[in-house]
């Protein structure tokens, strides 16, 4: 590996190169925050050594971009995180995780040989932070501008979106209604215009449900579900969708699945023991975390390595919630 420059540190720090050498040198009339942060960002690259790679990667959670928020208590990212660290472990590399919304300093100096970022969205604040290091980097989720050194694994959005709206349709829904929002990720994106393709090939009109992260209760719903016309399915993509609605439609004494089918995207296995049992959408993030990581490794260890994108088919778990034609046939 090349040896650090001050040009390095400098991009790092987002300091000019002169602030950094007198910073290094003592001189120069500097703030005391800004020598500290040039010393810090020294030390994280290996100033002054010949600056081995670590055999560390970082893991970011970008999705709400700069909004802190407990991401490792979803099960998609809970799973996520076990699946990249085991895959980390197996190729002799540790996986550091940080938490949502990090002080752009933290990327900016932490050790790292590659960074594996889950739910990107457009116009991500961390990205050209990582850019700017030269880091390789590795998406679960398709990134909106892909660079060199860089490689992404996904599922099949559209396919999976297709897949239950066809289901609920099978099962008699005639008002399917896409919970979703606000996050701006590829994962939203893709499921957003994978239901408004299949409501304009069936001739419906779109009906959409913002998903509002700090409604616990799902009371949001209680208008929708309320409504003369409401929807009588709807397809969650999001963990908490399936509890909210679930809550909603036995306050406003709605039966699943007699008067509403209920679907949602989730990892957790609660939703298999509710009464009814939710139909859920599984994204495998055992399989594209898993399958990320090693494409992050070879980037790693395989500069020249330009890797194919990977696509895990989704998986559909249909229970009681979304199938009355199963409970009358039973």
């Amino acid at each position: 590996m090349p040896r650090v420059t001050i040009a390095d540190i400098a991009r790092a720090a987002e300091v000019s190169t002169a602030t950094v050498s007198n910073a290094l040198n003592g001189t120069g009339r500097l703030a005391d925050t800004t020598r500290a942060r040039v010393h810090a960002t020294a030390a994280a690259l290996g100033y002054g050594a010949a600056a081995p790679v670590p055999r560390v990667l970082g893991l970011a959670v970008t999705t709400y971009g700069p909004l802190p928020w407990n991401f490792a208590d979803v099960p998609y990212f809970a799973q996520a995180i076990g699946a990249a660290t085991a895959a980390a472990h197996a190729r002799g590399y540790a996986l550091t995780a940080l938490p949502a919304a990090p002080a752009a300093a933290l990327w900016r100096t932490i050790p790292v040989a590659g960074v594996l970022i889950l739910d990107s969205p457009a116009g991500d604040p961390v990205v050209p932070v990582l850019r700017a290091r030269g880091l390789p980097l590795a998406f679960d989720g398709r990134p909106s501008d892909p660079g060199p050194r860089e490689a992404w694994v996904d599922n099949d959005h559209r396919a999976a979106t297709r897949d239950v709206l066809d289901h609920l349709a099978a099962q008699g829904a005639r008002r399917i209604a896409l919970m979703a929002g606000p996050g701006d990720e590829h994962y939203t994106r893709e499921c957003l215009a994978a239901h408004r393709e299949w409501c304009a090939d069936h001739g419906v009109a779109p009906r959409v449900i913002p998903f509002a992260p700090a409604d616990t209760d799902g009371r949001t719903l209680d208008a929708v579900l309320r409504d003369p016309g409401r929807p009588d399915a709807i397809y969650g993509i999001y963990d908490p969708c399936g509890r909210r609605a679930h809550a909603a439609a036995t306050r406003i004494g709605l039966r699943l699945p007699g008067d509403l089918l209920l679907v949602c995207a989730s990892e957790d296995p609660a939703y298999a023991t509710t009464e009814p049992p939710l139909s859920t959408v599984s994204l495998l993030p055992r399989l594209t975390c898993a399958a990320a990581v090693s494409l992050l490794i070879d980037l790693i260890e395989h500069p020249d390595l330009t890797p194919e994108p990977v696509i895990v088919p989704a998986r559909l778990d249909i229970r009681a919630s979304s199938s009355p034609l199963r409970l009358t046939e039973g």
